[in-house]
């Protein structure tokens, strides 16, 4: 059932993490069931941003209860936010049924640590992701759920630059 009274977006941020090499940094999510199935998709990290929070900050923080990462520089901060809407039967049900979506701030940030640094189980955080690799650039939008795809698209155009 689409819900058109509720027209809010979550505050959001998402991290594009670069190595050395130019690539970027994905995770893959648990396996549960989404709009095309049971799958496992994989994604970069990403998350709310608390009330009066610094968005940076916000980004650095999900970066690290996510990965486990400090060692970063910033390299980029998108010019905009990016919005991408729920599907149909999740709108009203996720996040306490507040929002239809999220608007996300990206940051791209280098990664000045070692790979034996990252690491997924955070003390405190709920695990996001079983498993991590570094992709290029353009198997992004591949990898990501599709009803997140639009926004990756647009991402990877923006962020194109940065990566190999």
């Amino acid at each position: 059932m689409i819900r058109p009274d509720i027209t809010a977006y979550r505050p959001c941020v998402g991290i594009m993490l670069f190595n050395k090499a130019g690539l970027v940094w994905i995770g893959r999510r648990f396996e549960k069931q989404n709009d095309d199935g049971i799958g496992k998709w994989w994604q970069m990290p990403q998350g709310g941003i608390d009330e009066g929070e610094d968005i940076e900050a916000a980004a650095r923080r999900e970066l690290y209860e996510e990965t486990s990462v400090t060692a970063v520089s910033l390299m980029k901060e998108s010019e905009r936010w990016y919005t991408y809407d729920l599907p149909d039967h999740l709108i009203g049900q996720s996040w306490k049924g507040k929002y239809r979506g999220q608007k996300q701030k990206w940051f791209a940030f280098r990664f000045e640590g070692k790979d034996e640094d990252i690491n997924l189980v955070v003390p405190g955080h709920k695990q996001e992701f079983d498993e991590w690799r570094w992709a290029k650039i353009d198997e992004l939008i591949e990898l990501i759920i599709p009803f997140k795809r639009k926004l990756y698209e647009e991402l990877v155009q923006d962020f194109r630059a940065l990566g190999a």
